[in-house]
């Protein structure tokens, strides 16, 4: 398979406090990575270092994306490259437009300029298969939404950008089983043979539908352990102690 994503001795942390002591991680295209661990293990940071967000420092190691090292890309450059992460918490935007919002970002990735007419109705279409009111396209962007919503809105924006990579932190946290279930078969209709996952979650339902090929744990800024889908039943029926006794 082609390689995608190569993480090499990866070692990063935030505000003077290492997080990331040595990840090593390969991601081919077509494959769906799960990444589980305690809280504070740094599976965030992980994400926030592919993307570069400016808060965290790469302190030794290497990102590699479809064989270009991209260490010293920005988050735009990075963005073009077809690398996309949705937000835990993902941030509100007053003064602009969820509709204009999106528009704006694939011009920028993409860099082209599409039909207003054409646009609009894919991101019509977008809304109504992520049951998403259409009328939200005209309002701020997660001003007023609902955590569901917030959520809902970044597989949006996931959809419309089509990323080669995405990077999903936590999407399902805070959904009740049917938001799931919407962000889930969201998620699936994105993925094909071309693009990969890479998603962080403490629960299986989301996962019912996405079919996992790996399942990392992260355990003290580490990958303690990799294997298939069987982990995450493991994981959720006694929890990481067996993990880091072993």
């Amino acid at each position: 398979m082609e390689q995608l994503l190569a993480v090499r001795n990866l070692y990063a942390g935030i505000e003077g406090k290492q997080i990331l002591k040595g990840i090593d991680l390969t991601i081919n295209k077509g494959e769906i990575h799960v990444l589980m661990g305690p809280n504070g293990a740094g599976k965030s940071t992980l994400m926030n270092l592919v993307m570069n967000h400016p808060k965290f420092v790469r302190e030794q190691g290497d990102i590699i994306f479809e064989d270009e090292n991209i260490n010293e890309l920005t988050v735009d450059e990075r963005a073009r490259r077809g690398i996309f992460m949705s937000f835990q918490n993902p941030f509100e935007v007053a003064g602009v437009s969820l509709e204009n919002f999106i528009r704006t970002a694939y011009m920028a990735v993409t860099q082209t300029k599409p039909s207003l007419l054409k646009f609009k109705k894919q991101l019509m279409q977008q809304m109504e298969e992520l049951k998403i009111p259409t009328d939200y396209a005209d309002r701020y962007i997660n001003v007023g939404f609902s955590g569901g919503e917030k959520k809902k809105a970044e597989i949006l924006q996931m959809s419309m950008l089509n990323p080669k990579l995405a990077m999903l932190d936590e999407t399902d946290s805070g959904l009740d089983v049917d938001a799931v279930r919407v962000v889930s078969e969201g998620v699936r209709k994105y993925h094909n043979e071309e693009n990969s996952v890479l998603l962080i979650t403490h629960h299986k339902e989301i996962l019912k539908s996405l079919k996992p090929d790996f399942v990392h744990v992260l355990i003290d800024g580490k990958i303690a352990l990799t294997g298939g889908a069987e982990l995450i039943d493991r994981i959720e029926e006694d929890g990481y102690t067996w993990i880091q006794e072993a």
